[in-house]
C-alpha cells in the first residue's frame, strides 16, 4: 500500500459533500415533527459517517487492510478508487466510476430522492386539504419518503460500502420501520376508518407489481 495522505484527509471535501447531499435532502423532506427531525437526523448522521470514510479517514479499508492486501496483493487499497471496494473485488479493470455497482448506485440514489420529493408535494398537499395522502407514491406505498431514504442509504452501500454504515444500515431501517408505525398508530386515530381502508389496500412498504386493481383508488376518501 501506497501512503493514503494524497488520497484522504480531505476534509473540506467530506463538509461539502455532506452538507450537499444533507440539504439536498432538507429541501425535498422538509422536516416538520419531532419524529420527521429524528428522522432526517439518523439520516444526516449515515451521509456524514460515509463522507468522512470516503474522503477523510478510510477506517475499513485499515480494518480490513490484512485480509485485501493478501487476496488481492495487486491492488493500491490506499488509493482513492480503491474505497469502490466492489468493483476492486469483482476485478473491474477501467475506472470504477463507470463500473455495474457504481451505476446501480446512481439509480438507486437518484430514485430514492425522487420518491422523496414527489411523496413529499402529496403528502404537503394533502395535509394543507385536510385530507389523507393516497394519491402519487402514497397509491402504491404507505411511507414512500421512509423507503425513499432506505434506497439512498442503499445507494451509498453499494457505491462505497464502509464498516461503520453497514452496521448503521439495518439500525436505522429499524428505526424507520418502528417511526412508520408510530406515523400510522396517529394516522389512523385521526382518519379512523378511512386510514384502516387505505392500510388494508395498500402495503407499506414494498409495493404490488402484480394486480394494478389493487392500487387505491383516491375517491375512496
Amino acid at each position: 500500500m501506497t501512503d493514503a495522505g494524497a488520497s484522504y484527509g480531505l476534509w473540506l471535501l467530506v463538509f461539502i459533500n455532506s452538507a450537499v447531499f444533507i440539504i439536498f435532502a432538507f429541501s425535498f423532506f422538509k422536516p416538520q415533527t419531532s419524529r420527521d427531525w429524528r428522522s432526517f437526523g439518523a439520516f444526516s448522521a449515515f451521509i456524514l459517517a460515509l463522507f468522512t470514510e470516503m474522503y477523510g479517514f478510510p477506517l475499513t479499508i485499515f480494518v480490513l487492510s490484512g485480509w485485501l492486501q493478501s487476496t488481492w496483493p495487486d491492488i493500491d487499497w490506499l488509493a482513492h478508487d480503491s474505497g469502490h471496494l466492489p468493483e476492486m473485488m469483482f476485478g473491474w479493470k477501467s475506472s470504477p466510476h463507470f463500473g455495474p455497482f457504481h451505476l446501480l448506485s446512481f439509480a438507486l440514489i437518484g430514485g430514492g430522492f425522487w420518491l422523496i420529493s414527489v411523496a413529499w408535494h402529496q403528502l404537503w398537499n394533502a395535509q394543507r386539504q385536510g385530507r389523507l395522502a393516497v394519491t402519487g407514491p402514497y397509491a402504491r406505498i404507505r411511507h414512500p419518503q421512509y423507503v425513499g431514504f432506505i434506497l439512498v442509504m442503499l445507494g451509498f452501500l453499494v457505491q462505497w460500502p464502509t464498516i461503520l454504515t453497514l452496521a448503521m444500515f439495518p439500525v436505522l431501517v429499524w428505526m424507520y420501520v418502528r417511526l412508520a408505525r408510530s406515523e400510522e398508530a396517529d394516522t389512523s386515530a385521526r382518519f379512523g376508518q378511512v386510514y384502516e381502508q387505505y392500510a388494508q389496500s395498500v402495503p407499506a412498504f414494498i409495493p404490488r407489481f402484480a394486480g394494478a386493481g389493487n392500487k387505491h383508488d383516491s375517491r375512496e376518501v
